[in-house]
């Protein structure tokens, strides 16, 4: 049934004499007057304005430029570390050394430009989606815009649980209720009503504040037309202060996770260093060189990649989501979207299609199927029927029910009496939760009395009929068995009464019952495959509708959900024990006639059984339920902007099959974490080693700061790029939910690093001591070791793609970027190797075609004894078919 706040709602006539006196004030100086209120602007106009007055948004963190990331660059401890290693070598007097070191820099900020430029652009692209929606008249239609895209002297709509866009000044008005506490603190609403109005807000005091509306209050009840005054910094919260400019961004579990680990190892790091440089100078005496030498450990210890990848997967895994038609408004939800254990949705339009059709009409026990009618006729005795359904429904829809009845009417009253576009709406009395039924009041010149329409639940209007139990009896019969077609079942009636006041609830006035209409919304083409896909996965998936046991039951059945014969009904929920409710939640899987309240109880009790839940919701009412969720997702199409606020994703198109997909997004995600966890783990132990061993045994410095300069461009662009674009496991749906506790530095992910780096520092030790043994020079075993090093880890980005696939499916698997930056690393290798110049400065001798086979051999011996131990890693997630 059609809520006051499912969307556009019917306005009511407009005075276009007072439209068109307080609208031209406010517009005179601002040049060209806008388009005819009913209008609104034109897209030309929206237009002009909008490169006048700019986004209708608050002051927010502006992109940073080249500066600020040099700026930044300059303030990490890697920075720091290489410019005390350049400053350490012109002491010495290698030069070319020192301006080497510094020219890394612009290499840093280069990649660290191109890796804040792909996460901006991709949050750039959401933020229109998470701007709250305005409603608004351009060019003589209704659109739907995001809300920073309005612009002054914009003629807005307001409904029920729509969040203000920007100030404006009331046009039109019904019932209409504003909680402004987000600017006075004052918790009650605020009635509004017409009065003097053009000026902006600032300008007004008293009573004239009422006749105004503020960005970002909220519509509690009723609806209004309202033109726009000011926008961005130009209305009255924005006018506040910068408090909300200042509001800090929204740490996670796992950045919280990461800071710790990286807070100890740069403490582990830094007390490590100053020792070994001690040792250094005191045993060699060479002071400037154990500085030097301990300042290369230091650089090898700090796992600074680790916050560069955390920015990029959360970034573009926003990014990502959107393109599965899924905002991401927090980013603790992509986090936990790989937990989730129980899926609980709405029935229309998300396993639906919501998009009703009126297919069956039911008066005194009589009924007609609208798809058979002969000759396309409507007898007689539905007439009234129909036609109370259309004065019961907004003139211009939103909702897909009112949508049908609309459609229906048209078709089949057209050439009759029974549509009443002149008459005038005088008064609406919405849903409530105490009573499902909706009322309005309209005025005809040609009748003395004014007529009330309803439609609402059978068992509202059976109510407000004050309908006797035998007649009660039969309705319920006639009710259950369209309910068993699938059909949403609505009852009719009307009322008159001569006019005087107008009572205060709908129970006041003498109500008929009419009939019932039955109205079809088949379930959604691919849900049932979704379902499947989720059930595979060990996700419950529970639905919770406000329809009829029955229709709910023939819905569940199409969409493959086991409700085990039997629905929960609202009533049956109220009359259950926390403890009862303990007890049948965990097999119930179809809960019916509940109510927004309940379903905030729902969740709740599923929330007590350790269950990590996801929650659609589109009302007001909703939200209390989307916020206790674990993962609350609003309706992006149907839903109120307060559902939006409260939830932590919006589904943008309703469709629950958009639901499993982040899902598997969301896991996929966190993979990828875990690989590139494993990779910089795996990475740095070798590093280390190489530069602490060779000291601590009285060999030649293996790595220098420049070596290990050249290693973080690989690992950096590495650990985000090609991690965050490897494609999901094969078994990412076939496996249980991972606990909501699960760290990114689990056992496996820890173990298989170790594992991997330990191997790798192995095969380096042992090819260095070889070379130093058989009366090679430094430089030559450094070359060969290094190269070596080079080349295993292009081969460890390879061997952690995936924990689960054999090598050959990771071989045709596309990632496009571990190619690139594997041809662009050997690429400048050889460069290293092949220029005298770059060779001296890396303190090279050249090898031999022996050499880079021996290299070649080596890494390929080595990758693959890491390809085959990976799996024997304890603590390995569970593939498809083992036991969970």
């Amino acid at each position: 049934m059609a809520a006051a706040n499912a969307g556009p709602t019917d306005w009511g006539p407009v005075s276009m004499a007072m439209l068109h006196a307080e609208t031209s004030a406010a517009t005179a100086s601002a040049g060209r007057p806008p388009a005819h209120p009913q209008e609104g602007l034109t897209g030309a106009q929206a237009a002009a304005r909008l490169e006048r007055h700019g986004y209708n948004e608050l002051a927010s963190a502006r992109r940073r430029g080249l500066p600020e990331v040099a700026a930044g660059v300059m303030r990490e401890p890697m920075f720091l570390l290489l410019i005390a290693c350049g400053a350490i070598y012109l002491v010495l007097g290698d030069r070319q050394e020192a301006l080497m070191l510094l020219g890394f820099v612009f290499v840093v900020i280069g990649i660290t430009l191109f890796q804040e430029n792909k996460v901006e652009r991709a949050l750039e692209a959401l933020r229109n989606l998470a701007s709250p929606r305005a409603r608004v008249l351009r060019d003589g239609e209704l659109r739907i815009i995001p809300g920073r895209e309005v612009v002054p002297d914009d003629i807005v709509l307001l409904a029920e649980g729509d969040r203000v866009p920007a100030d404006a000044a009331l046009l039109e008005t019904t019932n209409l209720m504003i909680d402004e506490s987000l600017l006075t603190g004052e918790s009650a609403p605020v009635s509004k009503r017409l009065g003097m109005a053009g000026a902006l807000p600032a300008a007004q005091t008293g009573s004239d504040r009422l006749a105004l509306v503020y960005s970002g209050t909220l519509v509690v009840q009723g609806k209004a037309m309202a033109r726009v005054t000011g926008t961005g910094g130009n209305t009255a919260i924005g006018r506040i202060g910068r408090a909300l400019y200042d509001i800090e961004p929204e740490v996670t579990r796992v950045q919280r996770e990461t800071a710790v680990v990286v807070r100890r190892l740069a403490g582990a790091a830094g007390v490590l260093a100053a020792v070994v440089a001690l040792w250094y100078g005191a045993a060699r005496g060479d002071w400037l060189n154990g500085l030097l030498v301990g300042l290369t450990l230091a650089m090898a210890l700090l796992p600074e990649e680790l916050s560069v990848v955390l920015t990029i997967f959360l970034g573009l895994g926003g990014w990502r989501l959107a393109q599965k038609q899924v905002l991401a408004r927090r980013v603790a939800a992509i986090e936990m979207l790989g937990a989730a254990t129980v899926l609980c949705v709405d029935k229309t339009g998300t396993l639906t299609e919501n998009r009703m059709t009126l297919t069956r009409l039911v008066v005194d026990g009589q009924s007609v199927d609208l798809a058979d009618l002969p000759g396309g006729a409507l007898p007689e005795l539905y007439h009234e029927l129909l036609e109370f359904s259309i004065l019961a429904s907004h003139r211009d829809p939103f909702d897909p029910m009112e949508k049908a009845i609309h459609r229906s009417a048209q078709a089949t009253l057209a050439q009759t009496e029974h549509l009443h576009g002149d008459w005038t709406l005088l008064n609406e009395y919405p849903l409530s939760p105490a009573l499902l039924a909706m009322s309005r009041v309209w005025r005809s010149d040609e009748r003395g009395q004014y007529v009330v329409a309803a439609k609402g639940a059978p068992e509202a209007i059976a109510d407000l009929c004050h309908l006797d139990a035998a007649a009660t009896a039969r309705l319920n019969r006639e009710v259950d068995l369209l309910a068993r077609q699938g059909l949403r079942v609505l009852g009719v009636a009307r009322a008159s009464f001569s006019p005087t006041r107008l009572p205060a609830l709908q129970h006041d006035f003498a109500f008929e019952f009419i009939g019932l209409i039955g109205l079809a919304d088949p379930v959604r083409a691919d849900v049932p495959a979704a379902i499947a896909e989720a059930l595979a996965a060990g996700i419950r998936v529970v639905m919770m509708t406000g329809d009829y046991q029955e229709t709910a039951m023939r819905i569940a059945d199409q969409a493959g959900l086991d409700a085990h014969g039997k629905a929960v009904t609202g009533a049956e929920l109220d009359a259950l024990t926390d403890a009862q409710l303990s007890a049948r939640i965990r097999h119930a899987n179809v809960f019916c006639r509940v109510a927004p309240e309940q379903k905030l109880r729902l969740v709740n009790a599923l929330k007590a059984h350790g269950e990590i839940v996801a929650m659609t919701g589109d009302g007001v009412n909703d939200a209390p339920a989307l916020k206790a969720a674990h993962i609350g997702i609003a309706m992006g199409g149907r839903g109120t902007d307060v559902a939006r606020e409260a939830a932590a994703l919006v589904l943008l198109n309703d469709d629950f099959s958009s639901i499993v997909k982040a899902v598997r997004l969301g896991r996929r995600i966190f993979d990828n974490l875990r690989k590139a966890i494993a990779f910089v783990v795996a990475v740095h132990i070798p590093i280390i080693g190489m530069s602490l061993i060779p000291v601590a045994l009285g060999w030649p410095l293996a790595l220098m700061p420049a070596h290990i300069l050249f290693l973080q461009l690989i690992i950096d662009p590495a650990c985000s790029i090609v991690f965050e674009a490897e494609p999901e496991e094969a078994d990412v749906m076939a496996r249980p939910p991972r606990p909501p506790a699960a760290s990114v530095f689990d056992r496996h992910t820890l173990g298989l690093g170790c594992l991997h780096g330990s191997l790798l520092l192995a095969l380096l030790l042992a090819i260095y001591g070889f070379m130093l043994a058989h009366g090679k020079g430094a430089e030559e075993a450094r070359a060969l070791t290094f190269s070596t090093l080079v080349v295993t880890n292009l081969g460890l980005i390879f061997v952690n793609r995936s924990h689960t696939r054999k090598l050959r499916d990771t071989l045709v698997t596309p990632n496009a970027a571990w190619w690139w930056i594997s041809g662009i690393t050997l690429l400048f290798l050889g460069l290293v190797q092949g220029v005298p110049s770059l060779r001296e400065l890396f303190h090279f001798d050249r090898l031999h075609w022996d050499d880079l086979a021996f290299c070649l051999g080596a890494s390929l011996i080595i990758l693959g004894v890491m390809e085959a131990l990976k799996r024997l890693v304890p603590g390995r997630p569970a593939l498809p078919g083992s036991a969970h």
